[in-house]
Protein backbone atom coordinates (compact mmCIF):
# COMPACT_ATOMS: atom_id res chain seq x y z
CA UNK A 1 0.00 0.00 0.00
CA UNK A 2 1.46 3.35 -1.09
CA UNK A 3 2.17 5.80 1.70
CA UNK A 4 1.23 9.44 1.36
CA UNK A 5 4.20 11.62 0.45
CA UNK A 6 5.40 13.86 3.26
CA UNK A 7 4.62 17.52 2.69
CA UNK A 8 7.03 20.42 2.93
CA UNK A 9 6.22 22.31 6.11
CA UNK A 10 6.63 26.01 5.32
CA UNK A 11 6.72 29.08 7.52
CA UNK A 12 5.85 32.57 6.30
CA UNK A 13 7.34 35.59 8.04
CA UNK A 14 5.59 38.81 7.03
CA UNK A 15 1.94 38.47 6.06
CA UNK A 16 1.25 41.80 4.40
CA UNK A 17 0.46 42.18 0.73
CA UNK A 18 3.37 40.09 -0.58
CA UNK A 19 3.31 37.53 2.22
CA UNK A 20 -0.41 36.88 1.70
CA UNK A 21 0.25 36.34 -1.98
CA UNK A 22 2.97 33.77 -1.23
CA UNK A 23 0.68 31.85 1.11
CA UNK A 24 -2.18 31.78 -1.37
CA UNK A 25 0.14 30.76 -4.22
CA UNK A 26 1.88 28.11 -2.10
CA UNK A 27 -1.42 26.46 -1.22
CA UNK A 28 -1.76 25.57 -4.92
CA UNK A 29 1.15 23.13 -4.55
CA UNK A 30 0.17 19.67 -3.32
CA UNK A 31 3.57 19.10 -1.71
CA UNK A 32 3.32 22.21 0.50
CA UNK A 33 1.73 22.68 3.92
CA UNK A 34 1.43 26.19 5.32
CA UNK A 35 2.63 25.27 8.81
CA UNK A 36 3.40 28.62 10.48
CA UNK A 37 2.63 32.31 10.04
CA UNK A 38 4.30 35.32 11.64
CA UNK A 39 3.52 39.02 11.45
CA UNK A 40 3.55 42.01 13.80
CA UNK A 41 -0.17 42.56 13.17
CA UNK A 42 -2.43 39.98 14.80
CA UNK A 43 -5.32 40.49 12.39
CA UNK A 44 -3.15 39.64 9.41
CA UNK A 45 -2.07 36.27 10.72
CA UNK A 46 -5.51 35.39 12.09
CA UNK A 47 -7.18 36.10 8.73
CA UNK A 48 -4.50 34.26 6.76
CA UNK A 49 -4.62 31.28 9.15
CA UNK A 50 -8.38 31.10 8.59
CA UNK A 51 -7.83 31.05 4.84
CA UNK A 52 -5.11 28.38 5.02
CA UNK A 53 -7.23 26.19 7.28
CA UNK A 54 -10.12 26.30 4.82
CA UNK A 55 -7.82 25.32 1.96
CA UNK A 56 -5.66 22.62 3.55
CA UNK A 57 -7.74 21.37 6.49
CA UNK A 58 -5.14 22.16 9.17
CA UNK A 59 -4.57 25.45 10.95
CA UNK A 60 -1.05 26.94 10.88
CA UNK A 61 0.76 27.90 14.05
CA UNK A 62 0.63 31.68 14.42
CA UNK A 63 2.88 34.09 16.27
CA UNK A 64 3.89 37.75 16.30
CA UNK A 65 7.44 36.85 17.35
CA UNK A 66 10.01 35.73 14.76
CA UNK A 67 12.18 34.13 17.44
CA UNK A 68 9.24 32.01 18.60
CA UNK A 69 8.63 30.74 15.08
CA UNK A 70 12.31 29.87 14.63
CA UNK A 71 12.65 28.22 18.07
CA UNK A 72 9.55 26.10 17.50
CA UNK A 73 11.37 24.20 14.74
CA UNK A 74 9.86 21.59 12.47
CA UNK A 75 9.98 23.70 9.30
CA UNK A 76 11.47 22.65 5.98
CA UNK A 77 11.74 26.25 4.87
CA UNK A 78 10.60 29.82 5.41
CA UNK A 79 9.64 32.66 3.11
CA UNK A 80 10.57 36.08 4.49
CA UNK A 81 8.39 38.89 3.13
CA UNK A 82 8.75 41.60 5.76
CA UNK A 83 9.64 45.27 5.22
CA UNK A 84 12.70 46.23 3.18
CA UNK A 85 14.62 47.31 6.26
CA UNK A 86 14.06 44.04 8.16
CA UNK A 87 13.95 41.17 5.70
CA UNK A 88 17.72 40.65 5.38
CA UNK A 89 18.33 40.53 9.14
CA UNK A 90 15.39 38.16 9.65
CA UNK A 91 16.60 35.96 6.80
CA UNK A 92 20.06 35.87 8.41
CA UNK A 93 18.47 34.70 11.69
CA UNK A 94 16.73 31.88 9.85
CA UNK A 95 19.94 30.84 8.09
CA UNK A 96 21.82 30.75 11.39
CA UNK A 97 19.06 28.49 12.74
CA UNK A 98 19.63 26.11 9.80
CA UNK A 99 16.30 26.80 8.08
CA UNK A 100 16.25 26.95 4.28
CA UNK A 101 15.27 30.53 3.52
CA UNK A 102 13.64 32.31 0.60
CA UNK A 103 13.69 36.09 0.87
CA UNK A 104 11.60 38.73 -0.86
CA UNK A 105 13.07 41.56 -2.92
CA UNK A 106 13.75 45.20 -2.14
CA UNK A 107 16.71 47.48 -1.73
CA UNK A 108 19.28 47.24 1.05
CA UNK A 109 19.72 50.11 3.50
CA UNK A 110 23.40 49.50 4.29
CA UNK A 111 26.46 47.41 3.53
CA UNK A 112 26.27 45.98 7.06
CA UNK A 113 22.87 44.51 6.22
CA UNK A 114 24.31 42.79 3.13
CA UNK A 115 27.37 41.52 5.00
CA UNK A 116 25.17 40.09 7.76
CA UNK A 117 23.25 38.03 5.22
CA UNK A 118 26.36 36.78 3.43
CA UNK A 119 28.14 35.92 6.68
CA UNK A 120 25.14 33.95 7.95
CA UNK A 121 25.14 31.93 4.74
CA UNK A 122 28.90 31.37 4.70
CA UNK A 123 28.94 30.34 8.35
CA UNK A 124 26.17 27.75 7.99
CA UNK A 125 25.88 26.98 4.23
CA UNK A 126 22.14 26.88 4.85
CA UNK A 127 20.29 27.03 1.54
CA UNK A 128 19.02 30.42 0.40
CA UNK A 129 17.01 31.76 -2.53
CA UNK A 130 16.22 35.33 -3.49
CA UNK A 131 12.64 35.59 -4.76
CA UNK A 132 13.12 37.83 -7.78
CA UNK A 133 10.02 36.80 -9.69
CA UNK A 134 10.83 38.96 -12.73
CA UNK A 135 13.61 36.53 -13.64
CA UNK A 136 10.81 34.02 -14.24
CA UNK A 137 8.58 36.13 -16.49
CA UNK A 138 7.46 34.82 -19.87
CA UNK A 139 9.26 37.63 -21.67
CA UNK A 140 12.42 37.42 -19.57
CA UNK A 141 12.87 33.63 -19.75
CA UNK A 142 12.38 33.77 -23.50
CA UNK A 143 15.03 36.49 -23.76
CA UNK A 144 17.42 34.37 -21.65
CA UNK A 145 17.09 31.62 -24.27
CA UNK A 146 17.78 34.11 -27.07
CA UNK A 147 20.84 35.46 -25.26
CA UNK A 148 22.23 31.95 -24.70
CA UNK A 149 21.66 31.17 -28.38
CA UNK A 150 23.69 34.22 -29.41
CA UNK A 151 20.71 35.93 -31.03
CA UNK A 152 21.78 39.41 -29.86
CA UNK A 153 25.45 38.86 -30.60
CA UNK A 154 27.57 40.55 -27.97
CA UNK A 155 25.45 42.47 -25.47
CA UNK A 156 26.93 45.93 -24.96
CA UNK A 157 24.34 47.72 -22.80
CA UNK A 158 20.99 47.08 -21.10
CA UNK A 159 18.35 49.44 -19.77
CA UNK A 160 15.82 48.60 -17.08
CA UNK A 161 13.22 50.48 -15.11
CA UNK A 162 10.77 50.23 -12.28
CA UNK A 163 8.04 52.37 -13.77
CA UNK A 164 5.02 51.94 -11.53
CA UNK A 165 2.59 54.61 -10.34
CA UNK A 166 2.69 54.05 -6.56
CA UNK A 167 1.28 57.40 -5.44
CA UNK A 168 -1.76 55.76 -3.80
CA UNK A 169 0.31 53.14 -1.98
CA UNK A 170 2.82 55.67 -0.67
CA UNK A 171 0.33 58.42 0.24
CA UNK A 172 -1.98 56.03 2.11
CA UNK A 173 0.91 54.15 3.72
CA UNK A 174 -0.33 54.84 7.26
CA UNK A 175 -3.80 53.54 6.48
CA UNK A 176 -2.66 50.34 4.74
CA UNK A 177 0.34 49.84 7.05
CA UNK A 178 2.91 49.89 4.25
CA UNK A 179 6.55 50.64 4.97
CA UNK A 180 7.15 52.41 1.64
CA UNK A 181 5.89 55.73 3.04
CA UNK A 182 8.71 56.05 5.57
CA UNK A 183 11.32 55.34 2.91
CA UNK A 184 9.94 58.00 0.59
CA UNK A 185 9.85 60.55 3.40
CA UNK A 186 13.40 59.93 4.54
CA UNK A 187 15.53 58.49 1.71
CA UNK A 188 16.44 59.41 -1.84
CA UNK A 189 17.78 56.50 -3.85
CA UNK A 190 17.07 53.77 -6.37
CA UNK A 191 14.94 52.06 -3.73
CA UNK A 192 13.61 49.06 -5.70
CA UNK A 193 16.31 47.94 -8.14
CA UNK A 194 15.99 44.18 -8.40
CA UNK A 195 12.95 43.77 -10.67
CA UNK A 196 14.78 45.37 -13.55
CA UNK A 197 18.33 44.50 -12.56
CA UNK A 198 17.81 40.79 -11.86
CA UNK A 199 17.09 39.70 -15.43
CA UNK A 200 19.81 42.02 -16.77
CA UNK A 201 22.34 40.58 -14.29
CA UNK A 202 21.56 37.08 -15.55
CA UNK A 203 21.99 38.17 -19.16
CA UNK A 204 25.30 39.87 -18.35
CA UNK A 205 26.68 36.98 -16.24
CA UNK A 206 26.94 39.08 -13.07
CA UNK A 207 28.68 36.98 -10.37
CA UNK A 208 29.35 34.34 -13.02
CA UNK A 209 32.39 35.68 -14.82
CA UNK A 210 31.42 39.35 -14.60
CA UNK A 211 30.60 41.84 -11.87
CA UNK A 212 29.28 45.36 -11.38
CA UNK A 213 32.20 47.64 -10.47
CA UNK A 214 30.86 51.15 -9.81
CA UNK A 215 27.78 53.32 -10.27
CA UNK A 216 26.67 56.92 -10.52
CA UNK A 217 23.15 58.10 -9.68
CA UNK A 218 21.19 61.28 -10.27
CA UNK A 219 17.82 62.26 -8.83
CA UNK A 220 15.22 64.74 -10.00
CA UNK A 221 13.32 66.94 -7.58
CA UNK A 222 10.33 65.59 -5.66
CA UNK A 223 7.04 67.05 -6.82
CA UNK A 224 4.66 64.25 -7.76
CA UNK A 225 3.66 63.05 -4.29
CA UNK A 226 2.96 66.55 -2.97
CA UNK A 227 0.66 67.38 -5.88
CA UNK A 228 -1.10 64.01 -5.55
CA UNK A 229 -1.65 64.49 -1.81
CA UNK A 230 -3.04 68.00 -2.33
CA UNK A 231 -5.60 66.53 -4.73
CA UNK A 232 -6.44 63.26 -2.98
CA UNK A 233 -5.56 63.69 0.70
CA UNK A 234 -5.41 67.39 1.51
CA UNK A 235 -6.98 66.83 4.94
CA UNK A 236 -3.86 64.90 6.06
CA UNK A 237 -2.00 67.82 7.61
CA UNK A 238 1.19 65.86 8.32
CA UNK A 239 1.58 64.66 4.74
CA UNK A 240 0.29 67.86 3.19
CA UNK A 241 3.16 69.75 4.78
CA UNK A 242 5.71 66.95 4.40
CA UNK A 243 8.86 67.32 2.33
CA UNK A 244 9.53 64.02 0.60
CA UNK A 245 13.20 63.12 0.28
CA UNK A 246 12.63 60.69 -2.59
CA UNK A 247 13.04 62.27 -6.01
CA UNK A 248 10.45 61.49 -8.66
CA UNK A 249 12.96 60.06 -11.15
CA UNK A 250 16.24 58.43 -10.16
CA UNK A 251 18.66 57.37 -12.91
CA UNK A 252 21.55 55.02 -12.10
CA UNK A 253 24.38 54.08 -14.46
CA UNK A 254 26.48 51.00 -13.71
CA UNK A 255 29.85 49.97 -15.14
CA UNK A 256 30.69 46.26 -15.29
CA UNK A 257 34.10 44.60 -15.14
CA UNK A 258 33.92 43.48 -18.77
CA UNK A 259 33.12 46.98 -20.07
CA UNK A 260 29.37 46.55 -20.49
CA UNK A 261 27.03 49.13 -18.98
CA UNK A 262 23.59 49.19 -17.36
CA UNK A 263 21.12 52.04 -16.85
CA UNK A 264 18.33 51.77 -14.27
CA UNK A 265 15.45 54.20 -13.79
CA UNK A 266 13.12 54.49 -10.78
CA UNK A 267 9.84 56.22 -11.69
CA UNK A 268 7.04 55.67 -9.15
CA UNK A 269 5.59 59.04 -8.14
CA UNK A 270 4.36 60.56 -11.41
CA UNK A 271 1.44 59.58 -13.66
CA UNK A 272 2.52 56.68 -15.85
CA UNK A 273 1.74 53.19 -17.16
CA UNK A 274 3.61 50.17 -15.79
CA UNK A 275 6.91 49.13 -17.34
CA UNK A 276 10.16 47.46 -16.42
CA UNK A 277 11.69 49.14 -19.45
CA UNK A 278 13.93 46.22 -20.41
CA UNK A 279 16.05 47.06 -23.44
CA UNK A 280 18.88 44.90 -24.75
CA UNK A 281 21.47 46.51 -27.03
CA UNK A 282 23.49 43.86 -28.85
CA UNK A 283 25.79 43.83 -31.84
CA UNK A 284 23.25 41.83 -33.89
CA UNK A 285 19.87 42.91 -32.55
CA UNK A 286 17.88 45.17 -30.24
CA UNK A 287 15.02 44.21 -27.95
CA UNK A 288 12.77 46.86 -26.41
CA UNK A 289 10.01 46.06 -23.92
CA UNK A 290 8.16 49.32 -24.55
CA UNK A 291 6.73 48.31 -27.89
CA UNK A 292 7.64 44.64 -27.29
CA UNK A 293 9.72 44.38 -30.44
CA UNK A 294 12.95 42.96 -31.78
CA UNK A 295 15.00 44.81 -34.37
CA UNK A 296 17.52 42.61 -36.15
CA UNK A 297 20.48 44.04 -38.00
CA UNK A 298 19.26 42.36 -41.18
CA UNK A 299 16.11 44.53 -41.01
CA UNK A 300 17.95 47.85 -40.85
CA UNK A 301 17.24 49.00 -44.40
CA UNK A 302 13.47 48.50 -44.23
CA UNK A 303 12.61 49.54 -40.66
CA UNK A 304 15.55 51.45 -39.21
CA UNK A 305 13.77 54.84 -39.19
CA UNK A 306 10.68 53.81 -37.19
CA UNK A 307 9.86 51.12 -34.68
CA UNK A 308 6.13 51.36 -35.27
CA UNK A 309 6.35 48.96 -38.19
CA UNK A 310 7.58 46.19 -35.92
CA UNK A 311 5.84 46.91 -32.60
CA UNK A 312 4.64 43.66 -31.02
CA UNK A 313 6.71 41.39 -33.25
CA UNK A 314 8.36 39.68 -30.25
CA UNK A 315 5.55 37.09 -30.33
CA UNK A 316 6.86 35.92 -33.69
CA UNK A 317 9.95 34.52 -31.95
CA UNK A 318 8.01 32.36 -29.49
CA UNK A 319 8.00 29.22 -31.63
CA UNK A 320 11.77 28.95 -31.38
CA UNK A 321 12.58 30.60 -28.05
CA UNK A 322 9.59 30.31 -25.68
CA UNK A 323 10.76 28.73 -22.45
CA UNK A 324 9.39 25.24 -21.76
CA UNK A 325 7.89 26.40 -18.47
CA UNK A 326 5.61 28.77 -20.35
CA UNK A 327 4.40 26.28 -22.97
CA UNK A 328 1.22 25.74 -20.99
CA UNK A 329 -1.39 28.00 -19.46
CA UNK A 330 0.08 29.56 -16.33
CA UNK A 331 -2.13 31.24 -13.76
CA UNK A 332 -1.03 33.11 -10.69
CA UNK A 333 0.26 36.40 -9.40
CA UNK A 334 2.03 38.86 -11.69
CA UNK A 335 0.84 37.18 -14.85
CA UNK A 336 1.90 33.72 -13.69
CA UNK A 337 5.55 34.43 -12.91
CA UNK A 338 4.96 33.99 -9.16
CA UNK A 339 3.75 30.45 -9.77
CA UNK A 340 6.69 29.61 -12.04
CA UNK A 341 9.14 30.97 -9.47
CA UNK A 342 7.62 29.16 -6.49
CA UNK A 343 7.35 25.95 -8.50
CA UNK A 344 11.10 26.17 -9.10
CA UNK A 345 11.75 26.94 -5.43
CA UNK A 346 9.67 24.06 -4.07
CA UNK A 347 10.98 21.53 -6.59
CA UNK A 348 14.56 22.41 -5.75
CA UNK A 349 13.80 22.48 -2.02
CA UNK A 350 12.62 18.87 -2.35
CA UNK A 351 15.41 17.68 -4.64
CA UNK A 352 18.31 19.44 -2.91
CA UNK A 353 19.43 21.15 -6.12
CA UNK A 354 21.08 24.56 -5.99
CA UNK A 355 18.72 27.51 -6.12
CA UNK A 356 19.24 29.70 -9.20
CA UNK A 357 19.37 33.06 -7.37
CA UNK A 358 21.77 32.82 -4.44
CA UNK A 359 22.81 35.04 -1.57
CA UNK A 360 25.56 36.71 -3.60
CA UNK A 361 23.08 37.65 -6.32
CA UNK A 362 20.72 39.02 -3.67
CA UNK A 363 23.22 41.39 -2.10
CA UNK A 364 24.76 42.45 -5.43
CA UNK A 365 21.35 43.56 -6.66
CA UNK A 366 20.09 44.99 -3.35
CA UNK A 367 23.18 47.07 -2.59
CA UNK A 368 22.37 49.39 -5.49
CA UNK A 369 19.90 51.18 -3.20
CA UNK A 370 22.25 52.46 -0.51
CA UNK A 371 25.07 53.03 -3.01
CA UNK A 372 22.82 55.16 -5.22
CA UNK A 373 21.86 57.21 -2.14
CA UNK A 374 25.55 57.86 -1.50
CA UNK A 375 26.15 58.89 -5.11
CA UNK A 376 23.15 61.26 -5.16
CA UNK A 377 24.21 62.82 -1.86
CA UNK A 378 27.67 63.51 -3.28
CA UNK A 379 26.63 65.16 -6.53
CA UNK A 380 26.40 61.97 -8.61
CA UNK A 381 29.92 60.94 -7.67
CA UNK A 382 31.05 57.44 -8.70
CA UNK A 383 30.65 54.86 -5.92
CA UNK A 384 32.41 51.51 -5.89
CA UNK A 385 30.21 48.40 -5.71
CA UNK A 386 31.52 45.83 -3.19
CA UNK A 387 32.52 42.37 -4.36
CA UNK A 388 30.54 40.28 -1.88
CA UNK A 389 31.85 37.08 -3.52
CA UNK A 390 35.43 37.94 -2.51
CA UNK A 391 36.69 37.15 -6.01
CA UNK A 392 34.67 33.99 -6.57
CA UNK A 393 32.76 35.66 -9.42
CA UNK A 394 35.81 35.17 -11.66
CA UNK A 395 35.67 31.39 -11.44
CA UNK A 396 31.98 30.70 -12.07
Amino acid sequence: MATEKRKLKMGFIGCGQRGRSHVRESLRFEQVEVAALCDLYRDRIENLADYAERKQGTRPFITQDVDELIARGGLDGVIVATSWETHASIAAKCLLAGITTAMEVGGACSEEECRELVEAYEKTKTRFMFLENCCYGKRETMLFNMVKDGFFGEIVHCDGAYGHDLRDEVSFGKEIRHYRLNHYLNENCENYPTHELGPIAWMMDINKGNRMVYLTSMSSKSAGLHEFIMKKKADDIALRDAVFAQGDIVTTNIMCADGRTITLRLDTTLPRTYTRGLTIHGTRALYQEDGDFVFEDCDRNSTMHTARNIWGNFAEYEEKYLDDRWKQEIKGGHGGMDYVMLNDFYNKLESGEDFPIDVYDAVAWMCISYLSAESIKNGSAPVQIPDFTNGKWMNK
